[in-house]
């Protein structure tokens, strides 16, 4: 005699019950899936993370190392025409080449044409 622990033989279980084992076995089945996909998303934002921090590493070197070649360039124009001069000078190529850098930003941040709609 079976226990009312037990469950029952499948060719005993009522359609009701299999579709309610159908109903818990499918809200399993998307836990997991959506567990899954936390972890992977996760295990990405996490290399991003690294990544940026490197990528801003850099970026902070570089910019020191252009520094540094900006008043090494001030250094050795100012033997040649005195300090106030040569940064005067070293200031001002670097205004143009930062002026022609923003222009060019601002073109590409300019809408671009869907193509077939002449916009």
């Amino acid at each position: 005699m079976a226990s009312t622990l037990d469950p029952l033989p499948p060719e005993h279980e009522s359609v009701a019950t299999l579709v309610g084992r159908l109903v818990d076995d499918s809200r399993s089945l998307v836990s997991a899936e959506v567990a899954l996909y936390k972890a992977k998303a996760n295990e990405r934002i996490g290399a991003y993370r690294s990544a940026l921090v490197f990528f801003a590493v850099a970026g902070v070197l570089a910019l020191a190392a252009l520094i540094a070649l900006l008043v090494g360039l001030i250094l050795s124009l100012a033997t040649l025409i005195g300090p106030l001069l040569a940064t005067i000078v070293v200031v001002g190529i670097v205004v143009v080449i930062a002026g022609i850098l923003a222009v060019i930003g601002k073109k590409r941040l300019a809408a671009p044409a869907l193509p077939g709609t002449g916009l």
